[in-house]
């Protein structure tokens, strides 16, 4: 049964207030509310733009030339390549948006290709995604768009935020879940967004699979409906990361030995740079057992080798970790451990484990065990293993220890 409301209350003006927030849970009329997309040139941004013009919204496009894309323009499946500055341009043009392509060529070199070939020169496994949105799009471009009067910067990542009423602070924030489409579930690169960055960022498609953008691409008559996904790794035009490397790098890819575990020399490598903890082909090490890389020795040039049980991770060590659960990290920890769920890769499900501090940060222990765990890959952890769990955050791999002993 309800309850009536007294004229001129708190409670009453409460209400009234809630009921003029937009779709976009801002305050104000759609067309008083302007809202930069990040567009691509792909289908996914494509799309969170015409539905935000659709709605009524004052769109505006911006376009984010990060790279030298001269040698990618024809490839398939690159990112920000000059074709996809063309299509994101048309369309722009198509649902009647003012669109603009910024130069942040030197920044994106600085923040994300530099430090993507000085990770894997010291024997990382880096992900330049989370980079570029940590540094780049919700970072710079975000900055841009409040330039730009902006209430909000959307974007086509298939992740989900929500507003939420939190006890420990002072005003109602918003988190960060799981896609609805699990298969398209992008929250894992966007671990790294901080909460007054998502007071700001919306994700329109979060509840969408591929299959409805695509079609919502068709019903809006775009000329990227049937267009391609892009590929992870937008800067690489040859799709062989180590030739980037060796030219950023001069002397990368030195000569090294390859060991096994009690560091007896099995053989020669012509770099770390062309190996990953994982790997298994290439080794061109003769063994009557299937071999693996467990470790790579970075300061001394090696690449340590072992058995499949040697891959197995039961404890991970994190930095720069990002906390964006509920209150602050140190008393969500309480002096004791915090049982999560954590993806040490994208396209692995999450897995139960205890995130603890101790004296070198935090830590995560494993309560199964993940093989192939890489310093350099991020760590992102969730209050639940499936569904549209909410992400916690997480923090890159500074080391791993294995079940198995290192040479």
């Amino acid at each position: 049964m309800g309850r009536n409301l007294k004229p001129g209350t708190l409670e009453e003006r409460g209400t009234a207030a809630a009921r003029m927030l937009n779709s976009l849970e801002t305050e104000g009329r759609p067309q008083d509310t302007r809202v930069v997309v990040a567009m691509s040139g792909g289908v996914d941004s494509s799309v969170t733009a015409a539905l935000l013009k659709a709605d009524g919204y004052d769109v505006v496009g911006v376009t984010l030339q990060l790279y030298d894309h001269g040698a990618a323009t024809h490839r398939k499946g690159a990112c920000c390549a000059g074709q996809d500055i063309h299509d994101a341009r048309s369309v722009a043009d198509r649902i009647g948006i003012p669109h603009y392509v910024l130069d942040y060529e030197s920044r994106f070199k600085e923040a994300v290709i530099d430090r993507f070939a000085a990770s894997y020169v010291s024997g990382e496994t880096p992900v330049p995604c989370v980079d570029c949105n940590m540094a780049i799009k919700f970072k710079d471009l975000l900055g841009t768009a409040r330039e730009l009067g902006a209430k909000v910067l959307a974007t086509g990542h298939y992740v989900a935020s929500r507003a939420v009423a939190s006890p420990t602070m002072s005003a109602n924030g918003r988190a960060l879940y799981r896609a609805k489409d699990e298969d398209r579930d992008q929250s894992y690169f966007l671990f790294g967004t901080t909460r007054d960055q998502l007071d700001l960022l919306r994700f329109p498609l979060g509840d969408m699979n591929k299959a409805q953008t695509r079609e919502l691409a068709r019903r809006f008559e775009l000329p990227v409906a049937d267009k391609q996904d892009s590929q992870d790794i937008c800067f690489v035009p040859s799709g062989r990361y180590t030739d980037i490397i060796e030219r950023l790098r001069p002397g990368a890819a030195e000569a090294g030995d390859i060991v096994d575990l009690d560091g007896n020399v099995l053989g020669r490598h012509d770099g770390i740079i062309h190996f990953t903890v994982g790997q298994r082909r290439g080794l061109k090490v003769a063994a009557g057992s299937p071999l693996y890389v467990v470790r790579l020795d970075a300061a001394q040039r090696r690449v340590v080798i072992g058995p499949r049980e040697a891959l197995t991770t039961r404890r991970i060590e994190l930095r720069d970790v990002n906390w964006i659960g509920e209150g602050a990290l140190d008393q969500a920890l309480d002096g004791g451990r915090l049982e999560v769920f954590v993806k040490v890769r994208s396209t692995r499900p999450p897995q139960a484990a205890f995130l603890s501090a101790g004296q070198n940060g935090y830590a995560i222990d494993l309560a199964e065990g993940e093989d192939g765990v890489s310093p350099g890959q991020a760590c992102v952890l969730y209050d639940s293993p499936q569904g549209q769990a909410r992400v916690l955050g997480g923090g890159f791999i500074r080391g791993a220890a294995a079940a198995a002993r290192a040479a």
